[in-house]
């Protein structure tokens, strides 16, 4: 019994770090928008960051598909505004978890 009880607080524990770093992440994309012009530099080298990150805190094919999803939207211009990061932590842990 102690040992299920620990579990769902790592388990709580992940899903709130997720969630934080996933706002954070997000925000840091949307950090371009304040700097005209140099939104594009900084999209070059953020986007395979963000990918990296996404990938490793999302494992297996989220984590693969979302990895590739944030690279490509920071690179196209004009997607920056969407919350990758944020979707797949809704996707993780409130969508997948209900099938």
């Amino acid at each position: 019994m102690m040992s299920q009880e620990i579990a769902v607080q790592t388990s709580e524990s992940k899903k709130t770090k997720h969630l934080i770093l996933s706002l954070l992440f997000d925000a840091i994309g949307y950090l371009s928008y304040g700097i005209p012009f140099v939104a594009e530099l900084t999209d070059v080298v953020w986007a395979p960051l963000a990918g990296f990150l996404l990938a490793r805190m999302y494992k297996g094919t989220v984590g693969t598909v979302g990895g590739l999803t944030v690279f490509v939207e920071e690179l196209l211009p004009g997607l920056d505004f969407i919350p990758t990061f944020t979707i797949t932590w809704i996707y993780t842990y409130l969508i997948k978890k209900e099938k």
